[in-house]
């Protein structure tokens, strides 16, 4: 996992004479192979480190060559084990600065990366060059938000691409046991009688979803669900069977992060949709052994960019601004 540098640390930071180093965390085999395509697309080599965990669970981390003078870059992606992957990333920084301390250079910087940078773009390069080369006929395709608070997001996917819009609006009604486990609020009210036949108490009226509907024109097209995370696919298969229903004949999600927790690949494998396109900042590979609807785009150019940048003191929101789909 990539993460940028604040804006308000751009203006301070110096390019260094040292060169820079480029560590993986090795929380798992996705994390060295994503590294690896960094360090090929900059030039150099991977950080020599080691990266391990005792029989009683305790990290161990080895730095295994000097970082003096240098800019040092971790790259970590996000496991299952949520702590783990935390702790080998904190314990790496402070392994690198206890490092630099010990030699005397307290002036230096980590670069710690926590968020990916594709999400600051208009929209993802990678995505949009995907939907153009590997979706026949995408221009019959509908740029779809799954809800009213992600219209942003798919207006901008939408503009680059030149497509139409449709906004999913509403929730699936309570299923039978919604209405067991007192999910309703606020609680129906039978009868007043059964309260205190002397009250005269106004009968609670539950509140209700309103049904799903889609603004918009869907039918006979291409439908393309854009968002930034795809894990738990409930709002996901909803708003795939919405599509359907309203003439869709192919549904396709795209999304930056695939965390795909528990049984959804299971799922999305049996439901309406036709594919799930997810970048490799996040490991997925099992996931794709139970489901061949999902799909892996490399977004490792834009990490080693924005890398690039950092190193040599050049501007990050620059390339959020200016990036095309030729770059």
């Amino acid at each position: 996992m990539f993460c940028v540098t604040p804006p308000e640390l751009e203006t301070k930071m110096n390019i260094t004479k040292g060169g820079l180093v480029l560590f993986s965390a090795n929380s798992n085999s996705s994390c060295m192979e994503l590294s690896k395509k960094i360090a090929e697309r900059l030039g150099v080599e991977m950080g020599k480190v080691q990266v391990y965990q005792e029989p009683n669970r305790e990290t161990r981390v080895q730095i295994q060559e000097s970082v003096r003078g240098k800019d040092v870059f971790i790259i970590q992606t996000v496991s299952k084990d949520v702590n783990t992957t935390i702790m080998e990333l904190l314990i790496m920084v402070y392994a690198c600065l206890t490092h630099l301390i010990t030699m005397d250079l307290h002036q230096k910087e980590i670069q710690g990366f926590f968020n990916i940078p594709v999400d600051n773009l208009r929209a993802s390069p990678f995505l949009l060059q995907y939907i153009q080369e590997e979706i026949p006929d995408y221009r019959n395709a509908v740029i779809v938000a799954k809800s009213p608070a992600s219209a942003k997001r798919a207006q901008s996917f939408a503009e680059r691409l030149r497509l139409g819009i449709a906004v999913i609006h509403g929730e699936a009604q309570d299923a039978e046991s919604d209405l067991v486990d007192g999910r309703h609020s606020p609680p129906m009210v039978r009868s007043v009688a059964a309260i205190h036949p002397s009250l005269e108490i106004p009968m609670l009226i539950p509140k209700e979803k309103p049904p799903i509907t889609v603004v918009g024109d869907v039918g006979g097209r291409i439908a393309i669900i854009v968002d930034d995370i795809i894990d738990d696919v409930d709002s996901f298969l909803a708003a795939a069977e919405t599509l359907k229903e309203r003439g869709a004949y192919k549904i396709f999600v795209m999304a930056t992060h695939g965390l795909l927790s528990s049984d959804a690949p299971r799922r999305i494998e049996e439901s309406a949709i036709d594919e799930v396109v997810v970048t490799n900042t996040i490991p997925h590979e099992v996931q794709k052994l139970q489901c061949p609807k999902i799909k892996t785009v490399d977004i490792s150019m834009i990490l080693s960019e924005a890398i690039r940048r950092i190193h040599n003191g050049e501007s990050m929101s620059y390339l959020f601004r200016n990036i095309g789909l030729d770059d």
